[in-house]
């Protein structure tokens, strides 16, 4: 192994794995969420942020639309 390597003339390239980087996100969520995916991130060994991750991805790929229906509100009008 050389002490010391001239990369002066490699060239770039675009990174393959850039389109798949994670954004950093600020979310506030409720204790219970939380403490939910924590109790089954450690069941499934994986950290709860990546459980919640591949759920939210699950979501995404299954084309999930959240219907919401507020107390005191009447459906259809």
């Amino acid at each position: 192994m050389k002490a010391e390597y001239d990369l002066s003339k490699m060239q770039s390239r675009r990174n393959p794995y850039a389109a798949k980087l994670k954004k950093p996100v600020t979310m506030r969520l409720s204790e219970d969420v939380v403490g939910y995916f924590k109790d089954m991130a450690i069941e499934a060994g994986v950290p709860y942020q990546s459980l919640i991750n591949l759920y939210l991805r699950d979501c995404v790929m299954q084309h999930r639309k959240v219907q919401i229906i507020w107390p005191g509100t009447v459906k259809g009008g």
